[in-house]
């Protein structure tokens, strides 16, 4: 899959001071220049009021200035509203340009739950899949100006991935084969490549992916469920057998060893034939006294 083109946005650090002093020289050219103007006031001096009217006015415009930004958390900044002057992510009191517009961005791990996709593997059988994303914004800068929302962009790439993902393998198969329930940590390796890949254009760093539900659709469950069955009892069937007929092996090896007795090969086929009739039946053999010979 072709990886979503990005922009050149890319993110910046913007510019800024320290917004403790910015606050506190803020606050005394503000009482300066009302004590300003209440002076030109009681003295009926004009000069005295319009200066103590300016501070005031430049006092505000630059406390208008201060932000907090809080822990794992990011100001993209704009001049005006238009162009883009960089971002904010050192935590505390900041000041910037007051003509700068900001819009907050979280950058904490995120988790996002892809709905139920019903889709069909790689063989051809209807499944139900849904996947857990953990993602965290890395580049302020694309998630704001590249995507139109960048929140939006990750769930819908996330479900994009996760159907491609099913859809390019079998739920079950032989295991030479990869399968999405047999090879759990290859498939979602290759799902966080691909949501990764996906994402990538909008500033996304994808941490991890986990499959949380796979399943066949309810119209196959059961007919699946049952050659799931039938599977597992042929695979039980071939290792008793394989035991068996070892153990039926070893038990002709020693008594010919032995010389306990005697047996032609007629009677060591009906000896095979009992022997792996009791060690392979599912329910215990009911045994047969006999009174007589050995032949009768």
């Amino acid at each position: 899959m072709d990886a979503v083109k990005s922009p050149v946005t890319s993110e910046r650090p913007g510019p800024s001071a320290n917004g403790w002093a910015v606050l506190v020289a803020g606050l005394l050219v503000e009482a300066a220049g009302i004590g300003l103007i209440a002076w030109g006031a009681l003295s009926v001096n004009v000069p005295l009021i319009v200066a103590g009217a300016v501070a005031v006015v430049l006092a505000g415009v630059a406390l208008i200035g201060l932000v907090l930004v809080e822990p794992n958390e990011a100001r993209v900044l704009q001049l005006l509203g238009s162009s883009y002057t960089g971002t904010l992510r050192e935590p505390g009191l900041r000041w910037m340009n007051p003509l700068n517009t900001r819009r907050k961005v979280s950058t904490r791990i995120r988790n996002h739950e892809t709905g139920k996709a019903k889709v069909n593997d790689a063989d051809g059988n209807p499944i139900e899949i849904s996947a857990v994303i953990v993602w965290q914004v890395e580049d302020t800068a694309r998630a704001v100006f590249d995507v139109d929302d960048f929140e939006e962009f990750v769930e819908v790439q996330a479900e994009a991935a996760v159907r491609h993902i099913a859809g390019a393998y079998p739920y079950d198969g032989a295991p030479e084969v990869m399968s999405l329930r047999q090879n759990a940590d290859e498939i979602t390796t290759k799902l966080t490549a691909e949501v990764q890949d996906r994402v990538q254009s909008a500033g996304i760093r994808v941490i991890e992916t986990r499959i949380n539900q796979l399943a066949y659709a309810p119209e196959i469950a059961q007919a699946m469920l049952r050659r799931q069955q039938a599977g597992a009892v042929i695979a039980a069937r071939e290792q008793i057998v394989q035991g068996a007929v070892s153990m039926v092996g070893t038990a002709l090896e020693r008594l010919e060893a032995e010389h306990t007795i005697e047996l032609d090969e007629e009677r060591k086929a009906a000896m095979v034939s009992n022997l792996l009739v009791v060690l392979c039946g599912d329910q215990s053999a009911q045994p047969v006294l006999n009174t007589g010979s050995l032949y009768q």
